[in-house]
């Protein structure tokens, strides 16, 4: 039985035939998870929006280039992460480029990661904002690779082998990077978290 066709890909290909509506359908779509994704290797909300808006610059630009011989999703998360790479690399070489031109005053709100913030009380703010920076915080010192693997996993629910090929990695290399960054949050919230937020996926 033949597999069922990608909804993606095929608004991705009236996108390459010039179909602006479809473009504007992934956009909505995709937006969010995307911003997720770069926000979890540049936590700065402001900056993994702005982010977000180059890549989907990149995939207009690179429609008439698009062959579904993949998952769109793959191939949109593909393209964030090199970009994101490309931005920290560019970081690297200019770090003064980097500083927050606008001052302290807004820095906590550039921080925070992207979505809506339902109100609470003085006391539960404070405590959702402690427990928020120690899991940003773990989530940060991970490697990028590991940071990557589970944003896609935990929160996109991208299957391993779509994982490995954002990556450009092995499906066994993937759940190796997922196991070990797991193992690794777990150890550093283990006096904050008493949820099984970090639990295996079964195979």
């Amino acid at each position: 039985m033949a597999a069922e066709p990608d909804p993606d890909a095929v608004l991705m290909l009236r996108v390459k035939r010039g179909d602006l509506d479809a473009f504007e359908t992934l956009v909505d779509r995709y937006r969010r998870p995307v911003m997720n994704l770069l926000y979890r290797t540049l936590p700065d909300a402001t900056e993994a929006e702005d982010l977000a808006q180059a890549v989907f610059v990149q995939v207009f630009k690179s429609a008439h280039r698009y062959k579904p011989s993949a998952k769109f999703s793959t191939w949109l998360f593909t393209i964030a992460r090199n970009l994101c790479l490309n931005e920290i690399r560019r970081r690297a070489r200019h770090p003064a480029a980097s500083l927050d031109a606008s001052g302290a005053d807004d820095a906590e709100e550039r921080r925070q990661p992207p979505g809506d913030h339902h109100a609470a009380g003085p006391a539960e703010s404070l405590l959702e904002g402690e427990l928020r920076e120690k899991v940003e915080a773990a989530v940060r010192a991970l490697p990028e690779s590991q940071r990557t693997a589970i944003a896609l996993c935990q929160e996109e629910e991208l299957s391993y082998e779509d994982i490995a090929a954002v990556l450009g990695c092995s499906v066994s290399a993937t759940k190796s990077l997922i196991h070990r960054g797991r193992e690794t949050l777990k150890a550093r919230l283990k006096p904050y978290l008493r949820s099984g937020v970090w639990e295996e996926r079964p195979d």
